[in-house]
């Protein structure tokens, strides 16, 4: 199996919940750059290679079981106190739009799995995010 870096592994976690309803809306698109520009754990990656490791990442997504791939890859790459951190961003892009469809739904409950996020857990950082998209 191939490795992938902490970065590209939280990238990758992005664009697999944006694409998994077959949509990568404008919106999705817009967020990933602008948490990859803010968020700290991104403040030592190169902007300039987000569209090639987005480009690796919907690659694989194409291949059979490729969404398991890449699920595997993410695991493999990040260290534990960057799990829930990558719970995170999955919230935030199926969140971005206004809706989460339910294959953005089960892409996610795939990842707290996988990542080995705890429920209680899950639910503080789905009730926060669901929080910060809150309109009037």
């Amino acid at each position: 199996m191939n490795t992938v870096g902490h970065h590209s592994a939280l990238i990758y976690v992005m664009v697999v919940v944006s694409a998994s309803d077959g949509v990568m809306s404008e919106r999705e698109l817009k967020t990933i750059g602008q948490l990859i520009k803010t968020l700290p754990v991104f403040q030592d990656f190169e902007e300039h290679r987000l569209s090639m490791v987005a480009k690796d990442c919907a690659a694989m997504l194409q291949e059979p079981e490729g969404i398991n791939a890449v699920i595997g890859l993410v695991k493999a790459a990040l260290p534990a106190h960057l799990r829930e951190t990558a719970y995170w961003l999955a919230m935030e892009i199926a969140l971005a739009d206004g809706r989460i469809m339910l294959e953005e739904i089960r892409v996610i409950e795939g990842l707290r799995r996988e990542l080995g996020i705890d429920r209680l857990v899950a639910a503080g950082i789905e009730r926060g995010a669901r929080a910060r998209y809150q309109v009037a």
